[in-house]
């Protein structure tokens, strides 16, 4: 029973700085494969990096590169032409994580928008599928990110890549519109919270085919490790909570979203 943490954080600088010690206790947990995903250019060209170094070992990492939201005021034209030339590593699956934050809006709301849109034609051109970041305003209408995000992927040819919504965190109607544009919805820590009940039932609601586990790492810590830093061997909560909460076998839900991420991330059946 091989897991995937299908979204995480490992560049060196701010998060990890021994790796040796995640790799081990990813592999004594049977987590197998890592997406390392970018929120800059720095972080971007580590994460592919850090996949060279990877290739073939257990767990073996492979990366995702683009502007996060919080980092869309970095983007500018030359930024963006260097962000197209990543995507064509071998080693790249994805382009993100990319998309809208209205709850710190860290990038002016218009800015988020443009360079959001920009990277969803780098993804469409490069025929390499999205990875989404959406944050709703502390108050949703002050700032509806999840259906803003869903129209402008729609509206800028998103449907042609596909991807995924990392740590969903909308309603229920968000993941219909989501998977009606033929995404994936992703789940990571919070969704072992107490509180999260309404996640939990949209987990549950979620076909089989269409669901991914995370992390997040270092963020967001499954309530077993909360307040902590967290790394991908934790997934192992998400995918035993889920699991549980539609009525699963552990083996057969973690074989079903490994041929998720296969399909999404375009693995061999063998590799995975």
């Amino acid at each position: 029973m091989h897991l995937i943490d299908t979204h995480c954080h490992l560049d060196r600088e701010t998060r990890f700085g021994d790796l040796d010690t995640l790799f081990t206790n990813c592999a004594a947990h049977n987590v197998r494969k890592l997406v390392c995903v970018g929120f800059d250019m720095r972080s971007s060209e580590e994460g592919l990096k850090i996949s060279e170094e990877r290739a073939g070992e257990s767990p073996e990492v492979w990366a995702a590169v683009g502007f996060h939201p919080h980092d869309a005021s970095q983007a500018g034209a030359a930024e963006l032409k260097k962000m197209e030339t990543l995507l064509k590593h071998p080693r790249c699956v994805a382009l993100g994580e990319i998309g809208l934050d209205f709850f710190y809006d860290n990038s002016p709301r218009d800015v988020q928008r443009e360079v959001f849109c920009a990277q969803i034609e780098l993804a469409c051109s490069a025929k390499k599928p999205i990875v989404t970041h959406i944050r709703d305003a502390k108050e949703r209408p002050a700032g509806d990110a999840n259906t803003e995000s869903i129209q402008m992927l729609a509206s800028c040819g998103a449907d042609r890549v596909g991807g995924v919504i990392h740590c969903f965190s909308g309603n229920m109607k968000d993941a219909e519109a989501a998977l009606a544009l033929g995404f994936y919805i992703s789940f990571a820590g919070p969704i072992t919270y107490p509180k999260n009940d309404e996640l939990r039932r949209i987990a549950a609601n979620v076909p089989l085919d269409r669901i991914l586990c995370e992390t997040d790492a270092p963020y967001l810590a499954p309530q077993q490790f909360r307040g902590k830093k967290n790394e991908p061997a934790n997934v192992r909560f998400v995918y035993e909570l889920i699991a549980r909460e539609c009525g699963m076998a552990l083996d057969e839900f973690v074989s079903a979203v490994a041929e998720n991420a296969e399909r999404l991330f375009g693995w061999s059946a063998a590799n995975v």
